[in-house]
């Protein structure tokens, strides 16, 4: 069986491949012209969407793709044919997640970033800090990996609400609503998380009425996607004292360009789409898994549903 690798770390891809799958025939490139090459032959593909689209658009057609990242937005273009089997990486991300937002809350809450400030100026700043005990977090977003983070800060005594498609149980979540209890929820929420998938109905949703809501000592996180929140409304947010800070991953346009608001905006920290990077090996295990229920005609982990985006 062959296999395209369309991943810019492809040569790794390839060689922990070897190790668990030798019986697949391996074809890897970041190159436009050999992926042109190598698809038409290749019945399975694993990599990158932003790499893969374009062959689709072309027409060209695996048996089932595995993508490398959670997102697979550019795979979803209405022009794209959807008669194949997608699935998106999962089950790999909420450990490095769920780190890095609870370290943006810690030095939110242990204000290190002013302390740093202070230290620059060489001014004294004993102020005293905040504890997580007690602090209410909202995360946006309680699938595979909005539950992960859950799970890493319930031991640190915050207590947990959520957002999701549809209310439910689900520990450790106190409560998971639907998406139109969002404006409620964000009112209570010190820690206000957005981790929701790109959908038609995930857009625009942090907008100027909904910042109004939060509270002035409220933390945003968006490590969720950039189309979520209204760029100027959330600088207006932070320039009126409608949020203490933000911790911006991603965003509508990347690299974010020179001139962007967000580069000068009062306490927004940028951190480049860095929150939960791949894991080559985390990613193969999950292919060859899935190879494995693709090939027994079993149920693929991440299987996406086109007709809901994820």
């Amino acid at each position: 069986m062959h296999l395209l690798i369309a991943e810019a770390e492809h040569a790794l891809y390839a060689e922990l491949l070897r190790q668990q799958a030798p019986e697949l025939e391996l074809c890897g490139s970041e190159r436009p012209a050999a992926l042109a090459e190598y698809a038409a032959s290749c019945p399975l593909w694993l990599g990158q969407p932003d790499l893969l689209a374009p062959w689709r658009r072309q027409g060209l057609r695996p048996q089932w793709l595995q993508s490398t990242w959670a997102g697979i937005t550019p795979l979803l273009a209405r022009d794209l044919p959807t008669n194949y089997a997608l699935t998106r990486a999962v089950g790999i991300f909420g450990q490095v997640m769920a780190e890095y937002v609870l370290g943006h809350l810690l030095a939110h809450e242990r204000q290190l970033f002013a302390a740093l400030a202070a230290q620059i100026e060489q001014r004294w700043d004993n102020r005293r800090p905040r504890s997580l005990v007690g602090r209410k977090a909202l995360i946006v977003g309680t699938g595979d990996i909005g539950l992960s983070v859950a799970q890493f800060l319930a031991p640190f005594g915050i207590e947990l609400l959520g957002i999701a498609s549809s209310p439910r149980n689900l520990p450790p979540f106190r409560q998971v609503a639907g998406l139109d209890a969002l404006p409620r929820l964000v009112a209570e929420a010190d820690y206000l998380i957005n981790l929701l998938p790109d959908t038609l109905a995930t857009r625009d949703i942090y907008d100027a009425a909904l910042f109004a809501t939060c509270k002035p000592s409220a933390l945003f996180v968006n490590a969720g996607r950039g189309v979520a929140v209204v760029d100027q409304a959330l600088v207006s947010a932070l320039q009126q004292g409608q949020l203490a800070g933000a911790v911006i991953d991603v965003c509508r346009e990347e690299p974010l360009p020179a001139g962007h608001p967000f580069w000068d905006a009062p306490r927004l920290l940028l951190t480049g789409h860095s929150s939960a990077p791949t894991d080559p090996r985390l990613l193969v295990q999950l292919f060859v898994e899935n190879l494995a229920r693709w090939q027994a005609g079993a149920a693929l982990r991440g299987h996406v549903d086109f007709a809901r985006g994820y």
